[in-house]
Protein backbone atom coordinates (compact mmCIF):
# COMPACT_ATOMS: atom_id res chain seq x y z
CA UNK A 1 0.00 0.00 0.00
CA UNK A 2 1.31 3.43 -0.93
CA UNK A 3 1.99 5.57 2.13
CA UNK A 4 0.80 9.18 1.91
CA UNK A 5 3.55 11.84 1.79
CA UNK A 6 2.54 13.37 5.12
CA UNK A 7 2.82 10.00 6.88
CA UNK A 8 6.25 9.52 5.29
CA UNK A 9 7.35 12.94 6.49
CA UNK A 10 6.11 12.12 9.99
CA UNK A 11 8.19 8.95 10.05
CA UNK A 12 11.33 10.83 9.03
CA UNK A 13 10.83 13.42 11.76
CA UNK A 14 10.19 10.69 14.33
CA UNK A 15 13.41 8.93 13.34
CA UNK A 16 15.28 12.22 13.64
CA UNK A 17 13.88 13.06 17.08
CA UNK A 18 13.35 9.70 18.78
CA UNK A 19 16.58 9.98 20.81
CA UNK A 20 16.45 13.75 21.33
CA UNK A 21 16.01 14.56 25.05
CA UNK A 22 13.06 16.74 25.96
CA UNK A 23 15.25 18.99 28.07
CA UNK A 24 17.29 19.79 24.95
CA UNK A 25 14.20 20.50 22.87
CA UNK A 26 13.04 23.00 25.48
CA UNK A 27 16.51 24.53 26.03
CA UNK A 28 17.08 25.10 22.30
CA UNK A 29 13.83 27.06 21.79
CA UNK A 30 13.35 29.85 24.30
CA UNK A 31 9.83 30.72 23.12
CA UNK A 32 8.65 27.11 23.11
CA UNK A 33 6.82 27.27 26.49
CA UNK A 34 4.72 30.14 25.17
CA UNK A 35 4.34 29.10 21.53
CA UNK A 36 3.46 25.47 22.29
CA UNK A 37 0.48 26.46 24.47
CA UNK A 38 -3.05 27.61 23.72
CA UNK A 39 -5.90 29.10 25.73
CA UNK A 40 -9.57 28.69 24.80
CA UNK A 41 -11.92 30.29 27.31
CA UNK A 42 -11.29 28.72 30.71
CA UNK A 43 -8.98 26.02 29.29
CA UNK A 44 -5.21 26.43 29.00
CA UNK A 45 -3.21 23.61 27.42
CA UNK A 46 0.57 23.26 27.13
CA UNK A 47 2.22 20.87 24.69
CA UNK A 48 5.74 22.16 25.35
CA UNK A 49 6.74 18.79 26.84
CA UNK A 50 5.81 16.72 23.80
CA UNK A 51 8.83 15.24 22.05
CA UNK A 52 8.53 17.14 18.80
CA UNK A 53 10.08 20.33 17.46
CA UNK A 54 8.63 22.99 15.18
CA UNK A 55 9.44 21.11 11.98
CA UNK A 56 7.80 17.92 13.24
CA UNK A 57 4.81 19.90 14.43
CA UNK A 58 4.49 21.47 10.98
CA UNK A 59 4.50 17.96 9.51
CA UNK A 60 1.69 16.98 11.87
CA UNK A 61 -0.44 19.91 10.76
CA UNK A 62 0.32 19.01 7.14
CA UNK A 63 -0.95 15.51 7.90
CA UNK A 64 -4.18 16.92 9.33
CA UNK A 65 -4.73 18.94 6.17
CA UNK A 66 -3.84 16.03 3.90
CA UNK A 67 -6.40 13.94 5.77
CA UNK A 68 -8.98 16.74 5.23
CA UNK A 69 -9.69 17.26 8.92
CA UNK A 70 -11.08 20.81 8.47
CA UNK A 71 -13.67 19.59 5.95
CA UNK A 72 -14.45 16.60 8.15
CA UNK A 73 -15.41 18.95 10.99
CA UNK A 74 -17.64 20.95 8.67
CA UNK A 75 -19.32 17.69 7.60
CA UNK A 76 -19.80 16.66 11.23
CA UNK A 77 -21.52 19.89 12.21
CA UNK A 78 -23.65 20.00 9.06
CA UNK A 79 -25.13 16.54 9.60
CA UNK A 80 -23.31 14.60 6.91
CA UNK A 81 -23.42 10.81 7.17
CA UNK A 82 -20.16 10.54 9.12
CA UNK A 83 -21.25 7.23 10.70
CA UNK A 84 -20.93 5.31 7.45
CA UNK A 85 -21.54 1.78 8.74
CA UNK A 86 -24.90 2.77 10.26
CA UNK A 87 -25.62 5.43 7.62
CA UNK A 88 -26.25 8.17 10.17
CA UNK A 89 -25.01 11.61 11.07
CA UNK A 90 -23.44 12.19 14.48
CA UNK A 91 -25.04 15.41 15.62
CA UNK A 92 -24.26 15.62 19.31
CA UNK A 93 -23.13 19.18 18.61
CA UNK A 94 -26.73 20.06 17.69
CA UNK A 95 -27.66 19.38 21.31
CA UNK A 96 -25.70 22.46 22.39
CA UNK A 97 -24.71 24.57 19.35
CA UNK A 98 -26.31 26.33 16.43
CA UNK A 99 -23.36 26.03 14.08
CA UNK A 100 -24.88 23.68 11.51
CA UNK A 101 -26.17 24.76 8.14
CA UNK A 102 -28.35 21.69 7.81
CA UNK A 103 -29.44 20.49 11.24
CA UNK A 104 -32.12 22.97 12.22
CA UNK A 105 -34.71 20.22 12.69
CA UNK A 106 -32.37 18.35 15.04
CA UNK A 107 -31.71 21.53 17.03
CA UNK A 108 -35.48 22.04 17.37
CA UNK A 109 -35.91 18.45 18.63
CA UNK A 110 -33.15 19.00 21.19
CA UNK A 111 -34.74 22.27 22.34
CA UNK A 112 -38.13 20.60 22.77
CA UNK A 113 -36.66 17.72 24.76
CA UNK A 114 -34.76 20.15 26.98
CA UNK A 115 -37.95 22.12 27.64
CA UNK A 116 -39.75 18.95 28.66
CA UNK A 117 -36.82 17.97 30.87
CA UNK A 118 -37.07 21.35 32.60
CA UNK A 119 -40.75 20.69 33.30
CA UNK A 120 -39.94 17.31 34.85
CA UNK A 121 -37.20 18.88 36.97
CA UNK A 122 -39.72 21.42 38.28
CA UNK A 123 -42.28 18.67 38.99
CA UNK A 124 -39.75 16.62 40.96
CA UNK A 125 -38.54 19.71 42.81
CA UNK A 126 -42.11 20.24 44.01
CA UNK A 127 -42.47 16.62 45.15
CA UNK A 128 -41.42 14.76 48.30
CA UNK A 129 -38.60 12.96 46.45
CA UNK A 130 -35.24 13.07 48.24
CA UNK A 131 -33.26 10.45 46.30
CA UNK A 132 -32.62 9.91 42.57
CA UNK A 133 -31.40 6.57 41.22
CA UNK A 134 -29.92 6.74 37.71
CA UNK A 135 -29.77 3.32 36.04
CA UNK A 136 -27.63 3.01 32.93
CA UNK A 137 -24.37 1.64 31.61
CA UNK A 138 -21.62 2.96 29.36
CA UNK A 139 -22.49 6.38 27.99
CA UNK A 140 -25.78 6.31 29.90
CA UNK A 141 -23.81 6.17 33.14
CA UNK A 142 -20.24 7.42 32.83
CA UNK A 143 -21.02 10.86 31.42
CA UNK A 144 -23.77 11.74 33.91
CA UNK A 145 -21.88 10.19 36.84
CA UNK A 146 -18.67 12.04 36.00
CA UNK A 147 -20.59 15.29 35.57
CA UNK A 148 -22.45 14.94 38.87
CA UNK A 149 -19.22 14.26 40.75
CA UNK A 150 -17.22 16.94 38.95
CA UNK A 151 -19.90 19.58 39.50
CA UNK A 152 -20.87 18.61 43.03
CA UNK A 153 -19.85 22.08 44.22
CA UNK A 154 -22.48 23.51 41.86
CA UNK A 155 -25.15 21.18 43.26
CA UNK A 156 -28.34 22.68 44.62
CA UNK A 157 -28.33 20.07 47.40
CA UNK A 158 -31.92 19.14 46.66
CA UNK A 159 -31.34 15.42 46.06
CA UNK A 160 -29.06 12.57 46.99
CA UNK A 161 -27.84 10.88 43.79
CA UNK A 162 -27.19 7.18 43.25
CA UNK A 163 -25.92 5.34 40.17
CA UNK A 164 -26.53 1.71 39.22
CA UNK A 165 -24.43 0.54 36.26
CA UNK A 166 -23.88 -3.20 36.47
CA UNK A 167 -25.86 -6.40 36.06
CA UNK A 168 -24.59 -7.55 39.45
CA UNK A 169 -27.64 -7.25 41.72
CA UNK A 170 -25.59 -6.87 44.92
CA UNK A 171 -25.26 -3.10 44.49
CA UNK A 172 -28.95 -2.64 43.66
CA UNK A 173 -30.15 -4.77 46.56
CA UNK A 174 -27.81 -2.98 48.95
CA UNK A 175 -28.97 0.43 47.75
CA UNK A 176 -32.66 -0.42 48.06
CA UNK A 177 -32.14 -1.34 51.71
CA UNK A 178 -30.94 2.21 52.40
CA UNK A 179 -33.68 4.18 50.59
CA UNK A 180 -37.33 4.97 51.17
CA UNK A 181 -39.23 3.86 48.03
CA UNK A 182 -41.86 6.51 48.70
CA UNK A 183 -39.24 9.25 48.43
CA UNK A 184 -37.16 7.84 45.57
CA UNK A 185 -37.34 8.48 41.83
CA UNK A 186 -35.74 6.09 39.33
CA UNK A 187 -34.43 7.08 35.90
CA UNK A 188 -33.83 4.25 33.41
CA UNK A 189 -31.42 5.39 30.69
CA UNK A 190 -31.05 3.16 27.64
CA UNK A 191 -30.95 4.27 24.03
CA UNK A 192 -32.36 0.96 22.76
CA UNK A 193 -34.31 0.15 25.93
CA UNK A 194 -33.02 -3.38 25.50
CA UNK A 195 -29.77 -3.07 27.47
CA UNK A 196 -29.61 -6.17 29.64
CA UNK A 197 -28.02 -4.53 32.67
CA UNK A 198 -30.46 -1.62 32.70
CA UNK A 199 -33.57 -3.75 32.30
CA UNK A 200 -32.54 -6.26 35.00
CA UNK A 201 -32.00 -3.47 37.50
CA UNK A 202 -35.09 -1.66 36.24
CA UNK A 203 -37.25 -4.70 36.95
CA UNK A 204 -35.95 -4.89 40.52
CA UNK A 205 -36.55 -1.20 41.13
CA UNK A 206 -39.94 -1.18 39.40
CA UNK A 207 -41.14 -3.92 41.75
CA UNK A 208 -39.70 -2.07 44.74
CA UNK A 209 -41.36 1.28 44.01
CA UNK A 210 -44.86 1.65 45.45
CA UNK A 211 -46.19 2.74 42.03
CA UNK A 212 -44.97 3.93 38.64
CA UNK A 213 -45.37 7.65 39.36
CA UNK A 214 -41.68 8.01 40.22
CA UNK A 215 -40.38 5.93 37.33
CA UNK A 216 -38.72 7.85 34.47
CA UNK A 217 -36.87 6.85 31.30
CA UNK A 218 -34.59 8.33 28.68
CA UNK A 219 -34.61 6.34 25.44
CA UNK A 220 -34.79 6.42 21.66
CA UNK A 221 -37.43 3.67 21.99
CA UNK A 222 -40.21 5.57 23.71
CA UNK A 223 -42.79 2.83 23.04
CA UNK A 224 -40.60 0.18 24.67
CA UNK A 225 -40.17 2.33 27.76
CA UNK A 226 -43.92 2.83 27.98
CA UNK A 227 -44.50 -0.91 27.58
CA UNK A 228 -42.08 -1.48 30.48
CA UNK A 229 -44.37 0.58 32.66
CA UNK A 230 -42.89 4.07 32.51
CA UNK A 231 -45.69 6.67 32.26
CA UNK A 232 -45.49 8.07 28.71
CA UNK A 233 -45.23 11.64 30.00
CA UNK A 234 -42.11 10.65 31.94
CA UNK A 235 -40.14 9.32 28.98
CA UNK A 236 -37.58 11.73 27.55
CA UNK A 237 -36.23 11.11 24.04
CA UNK A 238 -32.83 10.16 22.65
CA UNK A 239 -32.12 9.84 18.94
CA UNK A 240 -30.16 7.54 16.66
CA UNK A 241 -28.10 10.55 15.51
CA UNK A 242 -26.50 10.83 18.97
CA UNK A 243 -24.17 8.08 20.16
CA UNK A 244 -24.43 6.98 23.77
CA UNK A 245 -20.95 8.19 24.76
CA UNK A 246 -21.75 11.60 23.22
CA UNK A 247 -25.16 11.93 24.86
CA UNK A 248 -24.57 13.77 28.15
CA UNK A 249 -25.78 16.96 26.43
CA UNK A 250 -29.21 15.42 25.83
CA UNK A 251 -31.86 14.21 28.28
CA UNK A 252 -29.30 11.60 29.33
CA UNK A 253 -28.15 14.48 31.53
CA UNK A 254 -31.53 14.56 33.32
CA UNK A 255 -29.93 13.44 36.59
CA UNK A 256 -27.34 16.23 36.24
CA UNK A 257 -30.09 18.80 35.64
CA UNK A 258 -31.73 17.60 38.86
CA UNK A 259 -28.43 18.01 40.68
CA UNK A 260 -27.30 21.43 39.45
CA UNK A 261 -30.54 22.85 38.08
CA UNK A 262 -31.45 23.77 34.53
CA UNK A 263 -29.41 26.97 34.65
CA UNK A 264 -26.31 24.96 35.51
CA UNK A 265 -27.11 22.41 32.83
CA UNK A 266 -27.48 25.15 30.21
CA UNK A 267 -24.18 26.68 31.35
CA UNK A 268 -22.49 23.35 30.65
CA UNK A 269 -24.05 23.30 27.17
CA UNK A 270 -22.87 26.87 26.59
CA UNK A 271 -19.33 25.92 27.56
CA UNK A 272 -19.36 23.03 25.11
CA UNK A 273 -20.84 25.31 22.42
CA UNK A 274 -17.97 27.75 22.91
CA UNK A 275 -15.48 24.94 22.30
CA UNK A 276 -17.52 23.85 19.26
CA UNK A 277 -17.24 27.33 17.77
CA UNK A 278 -13.50 27.43 18.43
CA UNK A 279 -12.89 24.04 16.81
CA UNK A 280 -15.04 24.74 13.77
CA UNK A 281 -13.78 28.26 13.08
CA UNK A 282 -10.11 28.30 14.16
CA UNK A 283 -7.30 27.38 11.73
CA UNK A 284 -5.46 24.16 12.60
CA UNK A 285 -2.37 25.85 14.05
CA UNK A 286 -4.57 27.78 16.51
CA UNK A 287 -7.03 24.97 17.16
CA UNK A 288 -6.88 23.18 20.49
CA UNK A 289 -8.58 19.99 19.27
CA UNK A 290 -5.98 19.65 16.49
CA UNK A 291 -3.10 20.15 18.91
CA UNK A 292 -4.52 17.57 21.29
CA UNK A 293 -5.19 14.98 18.60
CA UNK A 294 -1.87 15.51 16.84
CA UNK A 295 0.09 15.03 20.07
CA UNK A 296 -1.59 11.63 20.36
CA UNK A 297 -0.81 10.86 16.69
CA UNK A 298 2.83 11.77 17.28
CA UNK A 299 3.11 9.53 20.34
CA UNK A 300 1.18 6.62 18.84
CA UNK A 301 2.31 6.63 15.24
CA UNK A 302 5.56 8.59 15.34
CA UNK A 303 7.12 7.26 18.53
CA UNK A 304 5.15 4.02 18.85
CA UNK A 305 3.80 4.41 22.39
CA UNK A 306 0.84 2.10 22.97
CA UNK A 307 -0.45 3.57 26.23
CA UNK A 308 -1.71 6.98 27.37
CA UNK A 309 -2.26 7.91 31.02
CA UNK A 310 -4.73 10.57 32.20
CA UNK A 311 -4.05 12.03 35.64
CA UNK A 312 -6.46 14.66 37.00
CA UNK A 313 -5.09 16.55 40.00
CA UNK A 314 -8.54 17.25 41.39
CA UNK A 315 -10.59 14.63 43.22
CA UNK A 316 -13.78 15.93 41.60
CA UNK A 317 -12.42 14.63 38.28
CA UNK A 318 -11.57 11.18 39.61
CA UNK A 319 -13.84 9.54 37.02
CA UNK A 320 -12.30 11.42 34.08
CA UNK A 321 -9.87 8.59 33.15
CA UNK A 322 -12.78 6.11 33.08
CA UNK A 323 -14.87 8.47 30.96
CA UNK A 324 -12.04 9.06 28.50
CA UNK A 325 -11.26 5.37 28.39
CA UNK A 326 -14.72 4.76 26.99
CA UNK A 327 -14.79 7.85 24.77
CA UNK A 328 -11.45 7.13 23.10
CA UNK A 329 -11.26 3.35 23.14
CA UNK A 330 -14.85 2.62 22.13
CA UNK A 331 -14.72 5.29 19.44
CA UNK A 332 -11.25 4.53 18.08
CA UNK A 333 -10.73 0.84 18.86
CA UNK A 334 -10.82 -0.18 15.20
CA UNK A 335 -8.50 -2.22 12.98
CA UNK A 336 -10.16 -1.52 9.63
CA UNK A 337 -10.83 1.76 7.86
CA UNK A 338 -14.30 3.24 7.60
CA UNK A 339 -14.41 2.11 3.96
CA UNK A 340 -13.59 -1.48 4.95
CA UNK A 341 -9.98 -1.40 3.83
CA UNK A 342 -7.02 -2.50 5.89
CA UNK A 343 -5.37 0.04 8.17
CA UNK A 344 -1.67 0.69 7.69
CA UNK A 345 -1.24 2.66 10.93
CA UNK A 346 -1.83 1.90 14.60
CA UNK A 347 -4.94 3.39 16.17
CA UNK A 348 -6.02 4.09 19.73
CA UNK A 349 -3.58 3.61 22.61
CA UNK A 350 -4.74 2.07 25.86
CA UNK A 351 -6.26 4.90 27.92
CA UNK A 352 -5.96 4.56 31.68
CA UNK A 353 -5.12 6.60 34.74
CA UNK A 354 -5.99 7.71 38.23
CA UNK A 355 -6.31 10.80 40.35
CA UNK A 356 -3.30 12.70 41.71
CA UNK A 357 -1.75 12.86 44.22
CA UNK A 358 -2.73 9.37 45.37
CA UNK A 359 -1.60 7.76 42.11
CA UNK A 360 1.93 9.07 42.77
CA UNK A 361 2.12 6.38 45.44
CA UNK A 362 1.14 3.54 43.11
CA UNK A 363 1.87 3.47 39.37
CA UNK A 364 4.02 6.61 39.10
CA UNK A 365 7.03 4.47 39.90
CA UNK A 366 6.54 2.76 36.54
CA UNK A 367 5.95 6.08 34.79
CA UNK A 368 9.27 7.43 36.06
CA UNK A 369 11.56 4.39 35.94
CA UNK A 370 9.73 1.64 34.07
CA UNK A 371 10.94 0.20 30.77
CA UNK A 372 7.94 1.54 28.82
CA UNK A 373 7.43 5.21 28.09
CA UNK A 374 3.84 6.25 28.79
CA UNK A 375 2.75 9.71 27.61
CA UNK A 376 0.81 11.43 30.39
CA UNK A 377 -2.02 13.92 30.24
CA UNK A 378 -2.18 16.02 33.38
CA UNK A 379 -5.38 17.91 34.20
CA UNK A 380 -5.43 20.55 36.90
CA UNK A 381 -7.74 23.24 38.28
CA UNK A 382 -6.19 26.58 39.17
CA UNK A 383 -8.86 27.98 41.50
CA UNK A 384 -10.40 25.49 43.95
CA UNK A 385 -13.94 25.55 45.31
CA UNK A 386 -12.63 25.35 48.89
CA UNK A 387 -10.82 27.89 51.05
CA UNK A 388 -7.84 25.73 52.07
CA UNK A 389 -5.06 27.54 50.22
CA UNK A 390 -2.24 25.44 51.63
CA UNK A 391 -3.77 22.20 50.42
CA UNK A 392 -4.34 23.63 46.98
CA UNK A 393 -0.78 24.92 46.69
CA UNK A 394 0.46 21.43 47.58
CA UNK A 395 -1.79 19.95 44.90
CA UNK A 396 -0.48 22.32 42.23
CA UNK A 397 3.13 21.85 43.37
CA UNK A 398 2.81 18.10 42.94
CA UNK A 399 1.09 18.49 39.58
CA UNK A 400 3.80 20.72 38.13
CA UNK A 401 6.64 18.79 39.77
CA UNK A 402 5.58 15.42 38.39
CA UNK A 403 5.44 16.76 34.82
CA UNK A 404 8.88 18.34 35.26
CA UNK A 405 10.39 15.18 36.73
CA UNK A 406 9.00 13.00 33.96
CA UNK A 407 10.42 15.34 31.32
CA UNK A 408 13.84 16.15 32.76
CA UNK A 409 14.75 13.12 34.84
CA UNK A 410 17.80 13.16 37.11
CA UNK A 411 21.28 11.70 36.95
CA UNK A 412 22.64 9.82 39.95
CA UNK A 413 25.74 7.74 40.51
CA UNK A 414 23.47 5.12 42.07
CA UNK A 415 21.68 3.63 39.07
CA UNK A 416 18.74 2.62 41.27
CA UNK A 417 18.08 6.30 41.92
CA UNK A 418 18.53 7.47 38.33
CA UNK A 419 15.52 8.92 36.50
CA UNK A 420 15.81 8.65 32.71
CA UNK A 421 13.36 11.46 32.01
CA UNK A 422 12.34 12.18 28.42
CA UNK A 423 8.79 11.12 29.26
CA UNK A 424 6.33 13.33 27.34
CA UNK A 425 3.25 14.96 28.80
CA UNK A 426 0.48 17.41 28.05
CA UNK A 427 -0.75 19.83 30.70
CA UNK A 428 -4.40 20.95 30.69
CA UNK A 429 -5.42 23.58 33.23
CA UNK A 430 -8.92 24.83 33.96
CA UNK A 431 -9.28 28.25 35.57
CA UNK A 432 -11.89 26.68 37.84
CA UNK A 433 -14.25 23.73 37.65
CA UNK A 434 -17.66 25.11 36.72
CA UNK A 435 -20.44 23.79 34.49
CA UNK A 436 -19.14 25.98 31.65
CA UNK A 437 -15.47 24.97 31.94
CA UNK A 438 -16.46 21.32 32.36
CA UNK A 439 -18.50 21.55 29.14
CA UNK A 440 -15.52 23.07 27.35
CA UNK A 441 -13.24 20.27 28.53
CA UNK A 442 -15.50 17.40 27.48
CA UNK A 443 -16.23 18.99 24.10
CA UNK A 444 -12.48 19.32 23.52
CA UNK A 445 -12.04 15.60 24.08
CA UNK A 446 -14.95 14.73 21.78
CA UNK A 447 -13.45 16.81 18.97
CA UNK A 448 -9.99 15.34 19.52
CA UNK A 449 -11.52 11.88 19.07
CA UNK A 450 -13.12 12.94 15.79
CA UNK A 451 -9.89 14.48 14.52
CA UNK A 452 -8.04 11.25 15.34
CA UNK A 453 -10.69 9.17 13.59
CA UNK A 454 -10.38 11.32 10.48
CA UNK A 455 -6.59 11.14 10.45
CA UNK A 456 -6.65 7.37 10.92
CA UNK A 457 -9.52 6.90 8.46
CA UNK A 458 -11.84 5.10 10.87
CA UNK A 459 -15.43 5.53 12.05
CA UNK A 460 -15.63 7.04 15.54
CA UNK A 461 -19.36 6.49 15.91
CA UNK A 462 -19.98 2.76 15.65
CA UNK A 463 -18.93 0.04 18.10
CA UNK A 464 -19.59 -3.33 16.49
CA UNK A 465 -16.93 -4.97 18.65
CA UNK A 466 -19.16 -4.50 21.70
CA UNK A 467 -21.94 -6.60 20.22
CA UNK A 468 -20.28 -10.01 19.89
CA UNK A 469 -19.94 -10.64 23.63
CA UNK A 470 -23.51 -9.43 24.21
CA UNK A 471 -24.87 -11.95 21.68
CA UNK A 472 -22.90 -14.78 23.24
CA UNK A 473 -24.14 -13.81 26.71
CA UNK A 474 -27.75 -13.89 25.50
CA UNK A 475 -27.18 -17.39 24.15
CA UNK A 476 -25.64 -18.60 27.41
CA UNK A 477 -28.51 -17.48 29.64
CA UNK A 478 -30.65 -20.58 28.92
CA UNK A 479 -27.57 -22.80 29.13
CA UNK A 480 -26.89 -21.57 32.66
CA UNK A 481 -30.50 -22.48 33.49
CA UNK A 482 -29.95 -26.05 32.28
CA UNK A 483 -31.31 -25.83 28.75
CA UNK A 484 -28.72 -26.99 26.24
CA UNK A 485 -24.94 -26.96 26.18
CA UNK A 486 -22.42 -24.30 25.28
CA UNK A 487 -20.81 -24.89 21.88
CA UNK A 488 -17.35 -23.80 23.00
CA UNK A 489 -15.70 -26.58 25.05
CA UNK A 490 -13.96 -24.27 27.51
CA UNK A 491 -17.15 -22.30 28.09
CA UNK A 492 -19.05 -25.59 28.50
CA UNK A 493 -16.63 -26.68 31.23
CA UNK A 494 -16.98 -23.35 33.00
CA UNK A 495 -20.78 -23.53 32.82
CA UNK A 496 -20.65 -27.05 34.28
CA UNK A 497 -18.52 -25.76 37.15
CA UNK A 498 -20.90 -22.88 37.82
CA UNK A 499 -23.96 -25.10 37.74
CA UNK A 500 -22.39 -27.74 39.99
CA UNK A 501 -21.44 -25.16 42.62
CA UNK A 502 -24.81 -23.45 42.53
CA UNK A 503 -26.63 -26.76 42.99
CA UNK A 504 -25.04 -27.39 46.39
Amino acid sequence: MKIAPAWQSLSLHAARLCEKPLRELVAEDASRPRDFALRVGAVHASFARQRYDRDALAALFALARERCVPQAFRDLFDGAEVNASERRPALHTALRSRLSSGANAKVAEADAARSRMAELVAELDASAVTDIVNVGIGGSDLGPRLACEALADSSRGRYRLHFINNADAHATARLMRTLDPHKTAVILVSKSFSTQETLLNGEMLRAWLPDRSRLYAVSAEVDKAAAFGVPPGQVLPMWDWVGGRYSLWSAVGFVLALAIGMDGFRAMLDGAAAMDAHVLKSPPEQNLAYWHALAMVWNRNGLGFASHAVIPYDSRLELLPDYLQQLFMESLGKSVRADGGALDVATVPVIWGGVGTSSQHSFFQALHQGTDTVPVEFVGVLRPAHSHAGSHRAQLANLFAQAEALANGEDNADVQKRYPGNRPSTMILLDELTPASFGQLLALYEHSVYALATIWGINAFDQWGVQRGKRLADGLLPVLSGAGTASDPVTAALVDEARSRNSR
